[in-house]
């Protein structure tokens, strides 16, 4: 436990670290006050989370720590998103310095309104699929999850990330961000085409599935 617990840490505190530096560095300031709005919404949910699962279910933590994408392309889409992350965050502080145009305050507050919402429909998804991974891949013993939030979409997790991060932006008041941040759609997509392949050649019952629950991210429209 006490090694989960450093590893844990790390990742956090490395995490904070590394944002705030995207941030603040090209803001020129501390004094960005939506870079600390997003701060705050962004990391005390994480640390909430990662102490609930640190308490009740170690090897979920253990196991998204140390998670790996084996797949060679959605290598490629992990490479972009983190490219996606590192642009939208340094021109949101460049935002702020040069004084582009700034969302209005209240744009700022119901995003993170926003985020708070989807950040707790990934934690309802993490509570219906303990199968979830932060990779493609098919588990021994896994089966279809095809209740609550999976009988609606078939890839809520993805609906949930993708409110995430578009959201970022608009807590960070900038809406250059949000338009890098939009490239976050098409890779999802690719990424989502590419699980669902693996899934149907893989496990049992997901071509069936497939038939019932005919949304993949966003219900009526695709």
């Amino acid at each position: 436990m006490s090694k989960l617990l450093t590893q844990a840490l790390a990742k956090f505190l490395g995490g904070v670290i590394a944002v705030g530096a995207l941030i603040f560095l090209p803001a020129g300031s501390f004094g960005f006050q939506q870079g600390w709005i997003f701060m705050g919404t962004l990391f005390i949910p994480i640390f909430i989370a990662g102490s609930v699962m640190l308490s009740k279910s170690p090897d979920l933590l253990r196991k998204r720590l140390n998670a790996k994408e084996k797949q060679k392309e959605q290598k490629g889409v992990v490479a972009a998103s983190g490219i996606l992350f590192i642009a939208s965050f340094a021109v949101a502080g460049l935002n702020w310095r040069y004084h582009w145009p700034i969302l209005p305050q209240w744009v700022t507050w119901c995003a993170t309104g926003v985020f708070l919402i989807s950040y707790l429909l990934y934690a309802e998804v993490m509570r219906e699929n303990e199968y979830l991974s932060r990779t493609i891949e098919v588990q021994e013993g896994q089966r279809v999850i095809d209740t609550g939030l999976y009988g609606i979409v078939r890839h809520p997790m993805y609906t949930a990330t993708t409110l995430l991060f578009l959201s970022m932006p608009l807590i960070l008041g900038s809406l250059y961000s949000l338009f890098i941040m939009l490239l976050y759609v098409p890779l999802i997509i690719i990424r989502i085409h590419h699980e669902e392949k693996i899934l149907e050649d893989n496990l049992p019952g997901y071509t069936e599935y497939k038939q019932h629950t005919k949304y993949r991210l966003i219900p009526l429209v695709w």
